[in-house]
């Protein structure tokens, strides 16, 4: 297959493949293979070890495992499932199995979709003739092994490989752990160690990332970088200004239906932006919340009707049925209709949505690591150009304006973060949560699967080694304990196995239990028959009303108080229904510096608008009249801004301390704000850490809620308190380090000087 297109280092990759994996490239018409396969082959077929592959979207990462992988397989002779392909989306399933389909076919090797949705019989042939690749999610393994563990011994009893997509995505989340312990539970099962071969666009930190893929020896994991097909990125920035009564604090979790108010919102007006340079191609506009999606879209299709053209504007969130979700993923793919998908993240990770003209963003990004896997959607063919457009939403200032919000940090933010991309910037992820609630998951997981099993074994299964290995060997002790006496979850045999109680019996077999994420009661949606989604139970469902849902306006007909059931009928009139809203998600250390280094710039980036550049020099003249550069305590009113231009997580942390030292405290994007003292006050404070540094001990007695993950409260409260310690480490130890900075900035004492 090699050419003289190709380079020799690419001829020789090529010819390690398989003769059938050659000829099917052969079949596809591939001239040569892309610098990431290129990589990723001697990686993979020269070595036996793990494989950490990063490369952007669409660089063909897919092939690049499983072309080696597939090769390494195409012989074997041995029961059992040889690859397990696992993905954190359904939908990421669904898409891969239709790329690996033809050339799994070619190989003749069996490739079966395996979660909830997926087709039962095709399931049921592996079962009879276990072999082949499967496609799987986390929590369709741990099902296996929970629900039918012969099955699942069956299957798993000689992988060779497992590949992870989307790798990114599990380092920094419970889900992470979950998987991370799953993973090693179908090690234990497998008669070899499989090789592990993980996938990301965006990873922060490498060695984190190979540590998770193998914890016990992280050094041994080979790093495959790509930065080859990087293309060009055309940007713009727009700034709105809303009147100061339409926006409240929960004003961008609350946007009305399009003709609801009697004047233009910031909306409106981003609506007719978005429709005059999305009409007619294909489209992605990441809107933020699942409310917003629907206020834009609302908007969108509405404004496609007065023109008198189909319709080419639709909703996707996680509320939406897949019922609706997968048609407007295979129209984005197919590409052979204007297209344009208005979604939260659903349509951030690796699903395969074709050529995408333009990536639209309503609000500053605060995570480089998204916006890099948005803007990695466009600009996929050869000669395209990546589109960005980001949209600002500011609140129109009046005497009463606050001076932090006359900083315009969004508009900030929002160049920060393109000068961010441009220095090629990703986070890296800090430690997870949640090492608690998944250990007391996988406790009754595993017991579950085994049937019972003694503390010693327990402990070696789920916390020696991997990330939970953060759970000692003393709080696991405590935490099983605790689910014995206390919450009755388990009991303990004679011979001292461990066994399922009755609560613990009916949490297993609960249809929620694979999923380590919180699930809310919810209403579902149906319009003739068909389901169409899912509103929180808060949402007040009565007949004769209306509500937006899913880019379209339904009255509702009748509601099933006992099935949960909503019927509607399409309607010209709506109301925006409510969904739980999402935390404000955090910026990074370097991020906030980034935003310092634009307030202190006097650069005008072209990408603005006129508004966009009125509003950063606003922002700047503030930052100037107040002398905001260098300096510590920004009194203000009735209270002082601690200026510590660090990131969510170490603010955060800062102001909890402030708190324990007995300050009415809390955090913003670039510091921290103390109601009711002076900056005086604050500045002894810092002394006093300074001097007497606060444990973690003391102060995590402050924390409102420790019961954070989905079975925190059948934690032990001692040992939530001494995980949080564990995972809050780093930036304690940060807002401890600024609290000394600022301290010997201010000049408080005589001693501090000499310093």
């Amino acid at each position: 297959m090699a050419t003289s297109q190709q380079s020799a280092s690419s001829a020789s990759s090529f010819d390690k493949l398989h003769p059938k994996v050659r000829r099917w490239i052969y079949d596809q018409g591939w001239n040569q293979l892309r610098d990431v396969q290129d990589q990723t082959i001697p990686s993979i077929m020269d070595r036996d070890g793990d494989t950490l592959v990063i490369a952007g979207t669409a660089s063909g990462k897919t092939e690049a495992a499983f072309l080696p992988v597939l090769s390494l397989v195409a012989d074997r002779e041995e029961d059992g499932i040889s690859v397990l392909y696992v993905s954190p989306l359904k939908a990421l399933i669904n898409d891969q199995f239709g790329r690996l389909d033809q050339l799994c076919e070619a190989m003749e090797l069996n490739v079966v979709r395996w979660h909830g949705d997926a087709p039962q019989s095709a399931k049921q042939a592996v079962v009879r003739n276990p072999q082949g690749i499967a496609l799987i999610t986390p929590e369709s393994i741990e099902a296996l092994l929970v629900r039918r563990p012969e099955r699942a011994r069956s299957l798993f009893q000689n992988i060779d490989f497992i590949v992870v997509d989307e790798v990114h995505a599990f380092l920094n989340s419970v889900r992470g752990l979950h998987l991370r312990s799953l993973l090693r539970r179908v090690s234990m099962i497998s008669k070899k160690r499989p090789r592990i071969v993980g996938l990301s666009a965006t990873i922060g930190d490498p060695q984190v990332a190979a540590a998770w893929i193998n914890p016990e020896a992280p050094d041994g994991v080979d790093i495959v970088v790509s930065t080859a097909g990087n293309p060009e990125v055309k940007l713009a920035i727009r700034a709105y200004v809303d009147a100061e009564d339409l926006l409240d604090p929960d004003q961008l979790e609350n946007d009305i239906v399009d003709g609801e108010s009697p004047q233009k919102v910031a909306l409106d007006y981003i609506a007719d932006d978005i429709f005059g340079a999305a009409k007619g191609y294909n489209n992605l506009v990441f809107a933020g919340s699942r409310r917003r999606v629907e206020a834009l879209t609302d908007r969108l299709r509405r404004r496609a009707e007065k023109n008198g053209m189909p319709n080419e504007f639709f909703a996707h969130h996680g509320s939406v049925s897949k019922e609706l979700r997968e048609p407007l993923e295979k129209r984005l793919k197919a590409g052979n209709l204007p297209t344009t998908g208005v979604a939260t993240t659903t349509l951030e990770l690796g699903i395969d949505v074709g050529s995408i003209r333009t990536v639209f963003q309503i609000g500053a990004p605060r995570s480089m690591s998204s916006l890099k896997q948005r803007l990695g959607r466009s600009g996929r063919r050869d000669g395209m150009s990546a589109i960005l457009r980001m949209f600002i939403r500011e609140r129109r200032a009046s005497a009463k304006t606050h001076p932090l919000d006359r900083l315009r940090l969004d508009i900030v933010a929002a160049v920060a973060s393109i000068a961010l991309l441009g220095r090629k910037y990703v986070e890296k992820p800090g430690t997870p949560a949640g090492a608690a609630t998944v250990a007391l998951q996988q406790t009754l997981s595993v017991i579950a699967e085994r049937g019972g099993a003694t503390v010693a074994e327990l402990y070696r299964t789920i916390c020696s080694a991997g990330p939970l290995s953060v759970v000692s060997q003393s709080e696991y002790v405590a935490l099983l304990r605790h689910m014995m006496r206390a919450e009755k979850l388990v009991e303990q045999a004679p011979d001292g196995t461990v066994m399922l109680g009755v609560k613990g019996e009916r949490i297993v077999g609960a249809k929620d239990f694979f999923a380590i994420f919180e699930t809310d009661e919810e209403w579902r949606l149906v319009a003739d028959g068909k389901s169409i989604g899912t509103l929180p139970m808060t949402n007040m469902a009565k007949a004769g009303s209306n509500i937006a849902f899913a880019g379209q306006r339904w009255k509702i007909e009748a509601v099933d108080l006992n099935s949960k059931v909503i019927e509607v009928t399409k309607a010209t009139g709506a109301k925006m229904p409510s969904f739980e809203p999402l935390g404000r998600e955090g910026i990074s250390d370097v991020f906030a510096l980034a935003m310092l280094e634009v307030l202190r710039s006097r650069d005008l980036p072209a990408y603005l608008d006129d508004k966009a550049k009125e509003l950063l020099t606003e922002g700047r003249n503030t930052f100037d009249v107040h002398g905001l550069d260098g300096k510590v305590f920004w009194e203000e009113g009735a209270g002082v801004s601690v200026l510590t231009w660090a990131g969510t997580e170490t603010n955060r942390m800062l102001a909890l301390i402030l708190s324990y030292a007995g300050m009415d405290a809390g955090s913003h994007d670039i510091g921290v704000s103390v109601t009711g003292c002076s900056a005086d006050m604050v500045e002894a404070a810092f002394r006093g850490m300074v001097s007497k540094p606060p444990l973690a001990s003391a102060v995590v007695k402050m924390v409102p809620d420790l019961q954070a993950a989905k079975y925190d409260a059948l934690v032990p409260h001692e040992v939530l308190e001494s995980q949080w310690i564990k995972e809050n480490a780093k930036p304690y130890a940060e807002a401890l380090a600024i609290a000394l900075k600022l301290a010997v900035a201010s000049k408080a004492t005589p001693a501090l000087k000499d310093a």
